[in-house]
C-alpha cells in the first residue's frame, strides 16, 4: 500500500484522511493545493503548469506517497502510478 492518491470534493474529508493514513503508514502525505499554488503572506500565487507538474513529478519519484486533491487531467501519472485510489463521495 505504498502510493495512494485520494480524490472527492471540496469538504469531502480528503485531507483529513490523508493525514490520519499517513501518520497511520508511515507514508508522507501531500496536499495537490500546494503544487498548484505557492502561499505567500500577501496573498496564493498560481504556479506555472510547468513548476505544478515538476513538483508531482519529484512526488512520484518516491517509493511511497498519499496525495490528496480534486481531479484534474494533470493528475494522470499519479493515477497511473497508484496503488490505490479512494474516490470520497459522501452525501451532501
Amino acid at each position: 500500500m505504498g502510493k495512494i492518491h485520494i480524490i472527492g470534493a471540496v469538504g469531502s474529508g480528503k485531507t483529513t484522511l490523508a493525514k490520519k493514513l499517513s501518520a497511520s503508514l508511515s507514508i508522507p502525505m501531500f496536499e495537490l493545493d500546494y503544487l498548484v499554488w505557492e502561499r505567500h503572506e500577501n496573498g496564493d500565487v498560481r504556479r506555472s503548469p510547468e513548476g505544478r507538474n515538476a513538483s508531482l513529478d519529484n512526488i512520484l519519484k518516491l517509493n511511497q506517497w498519499i496525495i490528496e486533491g480534486a481531479q484534474h487531467r494533470w493528475l494522470e501519472p499519479a493515477f497511473q502510478q497508484a496503488d490505490h485510489i479512494i474516490v470520497l463521495n459522501i452525501p451532501y
